[in-house]
């Protein structure tokens, strides 16, 4: 019941080099120094192989755009297809890891493996941030992000959401008022 969740894509390789995405809804942040973070697959999952061959992955954050591919990456499966290509997805070469990225994402998080929990129907990875790429675009004069700005899409029950009206900012409960 702790919903709306992230909908995103991650993007894996085998050792081979052959890519592929996978949806993950169950993705969070679980630290921030040093930066960790956690997906939970199932095992029975095709890039489920990849991670565990080489504990690696990249975290690419879904738009109202991409929503489409995303719920296609969920759905289909890479033993059959090849989901880049498929969905006129571009592999963005990453710095820190051999899997790719997605490039029309606006965030993109390499990720290794530090450590993996069997947790029943899914596994989690809880894993270290190497790397963060952000799409210009969303970046202002100062440097600042602004990721609310990108049209991320949460997913809750088997349906996707956009992000709405913002309600107020950290510590706006206790402020003086001017």
């Amino acid at each position: 019941m702790l919903n709306p969740v992230p909908a995103v894509m991650v993007s894996v390789v085998d050792k081979n080099g052959k890519s592929n995405i996978i949806t993950v809804a169950w993705a969070g942040t679980i630290c921030t120094n040093p930066p960790m973070v956690s997906i939970s697959v199932r095992p029975e999952r095709y890039s489920y192989h990849m991670i565990e061959e080489t504990g690696e992955f990249v975290i690419n954050l879904t738009t109202e755009e991409l929503v489409k591919a995303c719920d296609y990456c969920g759905v289909k499966s890479g033993r059959d297809i090849d989901k880049f290509k498929e969905l006129g997805l571009t592999e963005l070469p990453m710095q820190h890891v051999r899997a790719p990225g997605i490039a029309e994402s606006p965030v993109n998080m390499e990720c290794r493996v530090r450590c993996r929990q069997e947790l029943g129907s899914h596994t989690m990875f809880v894993a270290d941030v190497l790397g963060v790429t952000v799409d210009e675009k969303y970046m202002d004069e100062t440097g600042k992000f602004h990721i609310n700005e990108t049209g991320l899409v949460m997913y809750s029950h088997g349906e996707y959401f956009a992000l709405g009206e913002k309600l107020g900012k950290f510590g706006y409960s206790i402020q003086k008022r001017k």
